[in-house]
């Protein structure tokens, strides 16, 4: 099923090993144990993935990141969900250790995210009845295009901070300009050469000095050292993802009243990169709950890690309670 970090990683090996929790006790009398190795989804595909194992899980959560992150993006939220669920996360195509298959055959755009995110979930052999999945900017269409084409995917999908339909004036500039055919070479170019600001302060943008927060200095050097893995860059999967970004979504809103699978919604109030206008609207559409979280921007599972496992267990317990 999966096989253990091969020599391609052996540079991240030991920073893998440094930023995975070893088995640790919770309050009560379980245990977790963290697995971070590689799955083959097909012959072009191998995954990054992590798996979070308690010894009683109540239920199954896949953690489904953004850009420009990694799998070590959700190491505050494993922490605190671990002894009650079992965890997954992966690497998108393109981004951390995972593989970059040639865009002659994978175009890293939604719709393919959707199909590696099928392709996972079963390679994994995850019980769909117990599972949530919490999706969040670049991860989240994917999970609803999927929901679209297997409806029982999931029992619940928690979306946020992600843009499900075309509307550009929802998005920051820069985004728009990566969203348009004639400026959006030039933004791939502007993102490959300022990969270091970028890691350093995508969080921070919207945020005054006294407000901004730091993320795990492990987490930073796991994005850089994954950001040139292959012939294929983290800004060129991001830009790539772009180019399809319009048609992908244009098909979700024509087929949003197809949509099946319950779905909740979690937006920081102070995004600067998707207006939560974005977010009320989609869930006013299709009848989904959603929370606005005050003081927070794109990024809430690393803002406030405690907010986003509330918003999971929360997710739980509503679908226990139908």
């Amino acid at each position: 099923m999966s096989k253990l970090l091969t020599s391609a990683a052996a540079a991240a090996l030991a920073l893998t090993a440094s930023i995975a929790p070893a088995p640790a006790h919770s309050a009560g009398t379980q245990t977790t144990q963290t697995e971070i190795g590689y799955v083959d989804i097909d012959e072009d595909i191998s995954l990054r993935r992590m798996i979070v194992h308690g010894t009683q899980p109540k239920g199954v959560v896949l953690l489904l990141h953004g850009f420009p992150e990694t799998l070590q993006a959700w190491q505050g939220v494993t922490e605190e969900l671990g002894s009650d669920y079992e965890i997954h996360a992966f690497d998108w195509p393109g981004f951390g250790l995972s593989a970059r298959p040639a865009p002659t055959t994978f175009d890293y755009s939604p719709r393919d995210y959707a199909r590696v995110l099928r392709q996972y979930i079963d390679k994994a052999g995850i019980d769909r009845s117990r599972l949530t999945i919490y999706a969040t900017d670049i991860g989240a269409l994917p999970a609803l295009l999927a929901a679209l084409d297997e409806p029982d995917i999931a029992r619940t999908i928690i979306v946020g901070d992600f843009a499900p339909f075309d509307r550009p004036t929802y998005m920051q500039e820069r985004l728009q300009a990566l969203k348009s055919p004639e400026t959006s070479e030039q933004v791939r170019a502007q993102f490959n050469a300022t990969r270091d600001e970028i890691i350093e302060n995508a969080w921070r943008r919207g945020f005054n000095p006294a407000e901004q927060f730091e993320i795990p200095a492990a987490f930073k050097a796991d994005m850089t050292a994954g950001w040139n893995h292959g012939n294929l860059t983290t800004a060129d999967a991001f830009a790539r993802y772009y180019a399809q970004f319009t048609r992908d979504q244009n098909y979700f809103e024509a087929k949003l009243g197809e949509l099946k699978t319950p779905v909740k919604v979690v937006w920081g109030a102070r995004d600067i990169y998707i207006d939560k206008a974005m977010g009320v609207e989609f869930a006013s559409r299709v009848g989904a709950k959603i929370s606005i979280l005050p003081g927070i921007g794109h990024y809430p599972h690393l803002q406030n890690p405690a907010q986003t496992v509330a918003e999971i267990r929360s997710a739980f317990a509503d679908a226990d309670s139908e």
